[in-house]
């Protein structure tokens, strides 16, 4: 008797744009400073949980989220180093992630990039592409 074998590919929708922050200053600190040249309204939200690695539990990570009503597109601003491990293990010299879900708009994008850059206390601010991230489920909730 011949089985057929069918296979299951399941492929992640990664729907949000990455910006990878480098910053010495704590996540609280970065994000007023966000809030003043970008005129967002970050607020804190509960910790980002992520089970990073089997065995090890949960691993926190600080999370900020803000909202634009106007086009309901969704902010997220965490930190990549948490209570034990990282949230990229790929990427340890990002301090920090901005994470933007739903539509934004190229031109507006461009323009967060360059106020981000502008800021003195960021380092770096470089939009990255969620595909070539190895550890990308941890950035899904």
């Amino acid at each position: 008797m011949i089985l057929n074998k069918k296979f299951l590919k399941f492929e992640i929708d990664l729907d949000f744009v990455l910006i990878a922050l480098t910053s010495p200053l704590k996540d609280y600190r970065i994000c007023y400073l966000i809030n003043k040249s970008l005129n967002f309204n970050f607020t804190k939200s509960p910790d980002l949980s992520v089970d990073i690695q089997q065995g090890v539990g949960q691993v926190l990570f600080s999370l900020y989220h803000y909202n634009w009503e106007t086009t309901e597109t969704d902010f997220y601003f965490m930190a990549n180093k948490g209570s034990d491990g990282y949230l990229v293990p790929e990427m340890k010299k990002a301090d920090y992630f901005l994470l933007i879900k739903n539509y934004i708009d190229e031109k507006d994008l461009d323009d967060i990039l360059t106020a981000l850059n502008k800021i003195p206390e960021i380092v770096a601010a470089v939009k990255i592409d969620p595909k070539k991230i190895k550890s990308r489920e941890n950035l899904l909730f």
